[in-house]
């Protein structure tokens, strides 16, 4: 497991240290992941037909990571809970906010199924 977390966090510091060095209007954890998709792209093109799969350290960590996932919350409903007045104050542009995103990303889902189903043959949705 040591291995996958340090695959992990080295993917996140490459990501991060590209995104200072190039200034990339992009954050460094998301070029990380793409640096990871990429090397985890590589190791499967490489790997012997007899070997184990090449991502399970790294999938082994995140799943340890992801057990825990929850407690990254706590923070963040603390800061909520300490601050009633602010959340009354922005509660109005929240809700939309939630709904808006909700809604957006439902139709976004829908368009990629359908998208999806029709280019593997699936008939028209």
């Amino acid at each position: 497991m040591l291995f996958g977390l340090f695959v992990l966090l080295a993917c996140q510091l490459a990501g991060e240290t590209l995104v200072r060095l190039l200034g990339l209007p992009v954050p460094g954890p998301v070029l990380g992941i793409l640096l990871l998709l990429a090397v985890l792209a590589l190791a499967e093109r490489r790997r012997p037909a007899s070997a184990s799969e090449p991502g399970a350290p790294v999938g082994r960590a995140a799943d340890g990571l992801l057990a825990h996932l929850g407690l990254l919350f706590v923070p963040a409903g603390v800061g909520v809970a300490r601050s009633p007045e602010l959340l009354l104050a922005n509660g109005p542009g929240v809700l939309a906010a939630l709904v808006l995103s909700t809604v957006l990303t439902l139709l976004v889902t829908v368009g990629v199924f359908r998208l999806a189903r029709r280019r593997s043959g699936g008939g028209a949705a």
